[in-house]
């Protein structure tokens, strides 16, 4: 049996057996809807409940992550209870120790596995277009991860970590047609899909302040039968990457940070890193965002420009929203073949410290 690798996101989480040129065969929302602890629903609707396993990339409530991962496992990938596979699982940049020992102590003692392993998504997102080292911009639901890797291995000093994401574009979103449509009440996952079909970047600044001025609108009808109207509001949740100042950040646009990330790495790597430069994350796949990336990097302070890498033609399509799944496909394929990983005895005889000596 393949082993099983798992990328669990703050929005979604994307599951499948460990074959690399396939999409995961899982890709279902991390959010659970939730019942009160005595199951009565009096004064509650149902669809009102619900609680995040993972918040902001990292594992925050373990009891729903448990049930989400029994959900995946048993219902939605066939495993058998007593003859558990292998597992590995991605690695959110700068994920505190007491979380990796947590989660390789789940699937150990309540999972019973045989084999696990974790490798960064950094890392995995570079294997998933042929690289081993490279730069990667990881635009998530609840964060944005820049991480310069040399030769398979992150430099966590040069790292950057963001704890902004899809969610605050989509509350920004929000927050703009509320202005705009004060008469109509709009509900998250409404806002959470109008920002998915329509929201897109401009091509530069200055074409950003003419969308302000001047914009197409729109009408979209939200499933309630209300109409709502769509204009500049849409070139805003992309612009606000490239000018945090919309967001109320004291920061600079993410090539920026990009170029400043990397010019903290001994410069006999500058090239490498900003010439093997890796887009991932559901908000990078935005319309005109990789075009926009190019030309912000055109025009950026650094000597050598950023410039992205294609994902290969054998690759799946929207390869971003799960390269770091893919790339641990690939890995998967190498390290439980050649005994690399954490074995049953390996935990038994060292507990869950051992994840930082054979998972790094």
């Amino acid at each position: 049996m393949e082993a099983v690798v798992v990328d669990a996101g703050s929005k979604l989480l994307k599951a499948g057996f460990a074959i690399p040129d396939q999409s995961p065969s899982m890709i279902i929302p991390s959010q659970m809807k939730g019942t009160p602890e005595d199951g009565s629903l009096d004064d509650v609707s149902l669809s009102d409940v619900t609680v995040d396993p993972v918040v902001r990339g990292y594992v925050k409530d373990w009891e729903a992550m448990e049930d989400l991962l029994h959900f995946v496992l048993y219902t939605g990938l066939g495993w058998e209870m007593g003859n558990e596979g292998q597992i590995l699982f991605t690695d959110p940049l700068s994920t505190p120790k007491a979380v990796k020992e947590q989660l390789v102590q789940l699937m150990f003692e309540t999972f019973n596995i045989s084999g696990f392993y974790a490798s960064e998504q950094a890392v995995l997102s570079l294997y998933a277009v042929g690289r081993i080292s490279g730069c990667t911009i990881d635009i998530g639901h609840g964060k944005i991860d820049i991480a310069p890797v040399i030769e398979g291995a992150v430099q966590h000093i040069a790292s950057r970590r963001f704890v902004i994401g899809g969610i605050d574009l989509t509350r920004l979103l929000a927050q703009k047609l509320s202005k705009s449509n004060p008469l109509v009440k709009l509900h998250d996952s409404d806002v959470e899909k109008i920002k998915e079909q329509y929201s897109c970047c401009a091509e530069d600044d200055l074409a950003y302040e003419k969308t302000q001025l001047s914009c197409p609108e729109e009408q979209h009808t939200l499933p309630d039968g209300q109409v709502i109207t769509i204009g500049r509001e849409r070139y805003t949740v992309g612009e606000a990457l490239f000018q945090p100042s919309i967001l109320g950040l004291e920061s600079h646009g993410i090539v920026e940070q990009l170029v400043r990330s990397i010019s903290t790495v001994s410069s006999e790597n500058h090239r490498q890193l900003l010439e093997n430069t890796v887009l991932c994350g559901g908000t990078t796949s935005m319309t005109g965002f990789e075009e926009r990336f190019q030309k912000e990097a055109s025009l950026c302070s650094s000597a050598i420009r950023p410039s992205l890498v294609k994902p290969p033609e054998y690759m799946p399509e929207n390869l971003t929203t799960y390269s770091a799944w893919v790339g641990g496909a690939i890995l998967a394929k190498v390290v439980f073949p050649q005994n690399q990983h954490i074995t049953k005895g390996d935990y038994d005889e060292n507990g869950p410290s051992i994840v930082h000596r054979k998972c790094f």
